[in-house]
């Protein structure tokens, strides 16, 4: 799959956040979106995402003028749930009413019951939390936590998935783990990523990265 964006018009009723954006990202390849707060990196993946509505600046939300497409299929009139495209944030936004298994199978697709079982057994094992499937998620490190949140957002199989800064709320030793974590799926997986960052550390390639500015 490949995700395609042009952008003409990012703009709230007082201002113009950006103009002109164009970019392709391939399978595997990770965009990295840069720039000061409130340049419109976040406003960018929302728009992608097409939860912009739900982003307000003095009370008015934000308008998108431009197109989202997966390989060549149009999706910026779709609803979110309709796009196919997997969100990580800050904040791994597990339920904690749920246990660990019971997050990653929410995010399993209908099937068979065993075959969906196995998938989340499977995601246990390769964020090293083969034992952790019965635990509550509020016992677990921040480091586990967030493992466990990109792994119910791989379950779901996206087409495209977009990080929004999930690497800020770690330490330094457990960011750069996580990071190399979470580049080493997107990339043997497939799958097109843009990643929102304030820290030039997080860059996923050097040679693949967009510095915004306001309009």
């Amino acid at each position: 799959m490949t995700l395609s964006v042009h952008i003409q018009h990012l703009c709230s009723a007082r201002r113009e956040l950006l103009r002109d954006l164009r970019f392709d990202v391939g399978p595997g390849q990770i965009l990295t979106l840069m720039g000061a707060s409130g340049s419109g990196k976040s406003s960018v993946l929302a728009a992608i995402a097409g939860t912009l509505a739900t982003i307000a600046e003095g009370g008015q939300a934000l308008r998108f003028d431009g197109t989202v497409s997966l390989d060549g299929t149009d999706l910026t009139a779709l609803p979110t749930a309709q796009r196919g495209i997997g969100l990580l944030f800050q904040d791994p936004l597990l339920f904690a009413h749920m246990t660990v298994a019971e997050n990653l199978l929410f995010a399993v697709p209908p099937g068979p019951k065993a075959e969906r079982l196995s998938k989340v057994q499977q995601a246990l094992q390769d964020a090293e939390l083969a034992d952790y499937g019965e635990r509550d998620p509020d016992t677990l490190s921040g480091g586990q936590r967030a493992r466990v949140a990109l792994m119910r957002a791989l379950l779901a199989q996206p087409c495209a998935l977009l990080l929004d800064e999930p690497f800020s709320k770690l330490d330094a030793t457990l960011r750069d783990q996580f990071r190399g974590f979470v580049f080493d799926h997107i990339r043997r997986k497939g799958i097109p990523a843009v990643l929102v960052t304030h820290d030039a550390a997080d860059i996923a390639d050097p040679a693949f990265v967009i510095e915004l500015n306001h309009a």
